[in-house]
């Protein structure tokens, strides 16, 4: 592909058209003689154009309507072509850019410019609710891999003059429309000039989906397994953070939106919060947490007590416990990583599998899988229902994203706790929490507004505080500005 112009020779334009799209089966070349005697030549990719579009408003159209005398692309554009956006195409590279996203390229004899006529036709996939983040009460809605479709969808909840979109093409070999959607005034402008910037000076070949995007966005100097940026599939979210002065990111052909900054407790927080009465949102919040800490620290916390501080455990359930471990060759430790890893290969099984059989699969093989692996007492019973209750604790995190660090972290301090008790974990979870504050989100502190504390903006940190408290109806603004 080069940057360079067009010949005058439509003939010659035509061959060499083909010739870059390497003759391939889809790229259709339609002549005309319109005007009379002008030859003229239309470009696109089968599939990607409106065929209706292209036959009566762009076939039909320069056939019947175009004057014999004068015929230019300005006289086209302005007074023959009357569907889509059409402008004028001067180089090939341009014109190629247009063809791949759907447009037509249109050609004169004897003009060395072309024009551009948007008219894409490809089939789109159905608007339907969230399939990762549900909720009982709140917008059944959820983006599709349609770029123009999901900013329409956050348009349509944030009627304000002050929304920006800005498109970028990202990829070198992909091309991929990216756009960065903000509040104008809410939105930090350094941050904001930061990730444009990035973006832009991006030398990716490919960009499939938003992932390839978010690593290059994390900040190079932190290694972390914890997510920076939060992704989403539900407008509402989207359209509230960005009310908060966060800035979303648009990727075409993923229904995933990147948000950020992105700080701990967004990944805590549902969309459902906000549309229930703030006393159950946040008892459903509280009970959030204590599943958090269930997932991170149960298995590790049996182990500990189980092989170190036995003393710490009241008698009648230590008596039980060793009356259930009785005949169990495997330390807790062991015994606590094979659970913990069958429940893992099988929850992997249940997501692979087909849709129809996959939950049964998963639901029935955790069942006999640990009946049968304590009647052969390779397990006690304790232990499968310490596993369960982590394994079940980790679904009540709403972002995905959030649960896999969790369930790594887990694996390391149940190697903590096998190794130096109580002591290891305390240790562990002091790292942890170091890590956590160390970390920054678009130069946001991860753990804000909790670490550093600031007291104005706990009115939707943890909890919730009810509408009519907040000064302007936006709970969280002021954490995110």
């Amino acid at each position: 592909m080069t940057a360079d112009g067009f010949s005058p020779l439509l003939h010659a334009n035509i061959e060499r058209m083909k010739l870059l799209m390497g003759y391939s089966s889809d790229f259709i070349v339609r002549e005309l003689v319109i005007a009379g005697n002008r030859r003229t030549a239309l470009f696109y990719l089968d599939g990607m154009v409106d065929k209706t579009e292209l036959q009566d408003s762009v076939i039909s159209a320069l056939l019947d309507r175009t004057p014999v005398e004068s015929v230019n692309l300005e006289m086209l554009k302005d007074q023959v072509l009357d569907t889509g956006d059409v402008c004028v195409i001067r180089t090939v590279e341009a014109a190629l850019e247009q063809i791949f996203s759907g447009s037509l390229f249109l050609m004169l004899d004897g003009v060395v410019d072309g024009l551009s006529v948007a008219i894409p036709g490809w089939e789109d996939r159905a608007i339907t609710e969230s399939k990762t983040q549900s909720v009982v009460r709140g917008p059944q809605d959820s983006f599709t891999e349609t770029l123009r479709t999901n900013t329409t969808l956050v348009r349509r909840r944030v009627k304000d003059t002050r929304l920006r979109l800005i498109t970028l093409k990202v990829g070198q070999m992909t091309k991929t429309d990216v756009t960065v959607m903000y509040m104008d005034g809410l939105a930090d402008e350094k941050q904001l000039r930061k990730l444009i910037g990035r973006l832009r000076d991006s030398k990716q070949d490919r960009v499939l989906e938003g992932e390839y995007l978010e690593e290059m966005l994390h900040e190079r100097k932190q290694l972390t397994i914890f997510p920076t940026i939060y992704n989403t599939d539900r407008p509402d979210t989207i359209a509230a953070g960005i009310m908060e002065g966060k800035v979303a990111l648009f990727v075409d052909g993923t229904p995933f939106v990147m948000l950020t900054p992105a700080l701990f407790v967004d990944f805590i927080q549902s969309a459902e919060d906000y549309y229930q009465r703030p006393f159950y949102s946040n008892l459903i919040r509280l009970l959030r947490y204590v599943a958090l800490s269930i997932c991170l620290l149960a298995p590790s916390v049996y182990i500990a007590l189980t092989t170190f501080h036995q003393d710490m455990l009241p008698t009648q359930l230590l008596l039980s416990l060793a009356a259930q471990r009785e005949g169990v060759p495997l330390p807790a430790f062991i015994e606590a990583l094979l659970m913990e890893a069958t429940f893992e290969i099988l929850r992997e099984a249940g997501i692979r599998m087909p849709r129809t059989i996959g939950q049964a699969v998963s639901i029935v093989g955790t069942i006999v899988i640990g009946q049968a692996a304590v009647e052969a007492s390779i397990v006690s019973a304790a232990m499968v229902i310490i596993v369960s209750i982590t394994a079940i604790s980790s679904f009540v995190i709403p972002a995905y994203v959030m649960s896999i660090p969790i369930r790594i972290i887990r694996f390391v301090f149940m190697a903590l706790a096998a190794s130096f008790g109580v002591y290891g974990l305390t240790i562990g979870i002091i790292i942890l929490v170091v890590h956590l504050c160390h970390l920054r989100s678009f130069g946001l502190p991860y753990l804000s507004p909790s670490a550093p504390f600031h007291a104005s903006q706990q009115s939707d940190a943890i909890f919730r505080m009810p509408y009519w408290k907040s000064t302007q109806g936006q709970t969280k603004q002021g954490r995110s500005s």
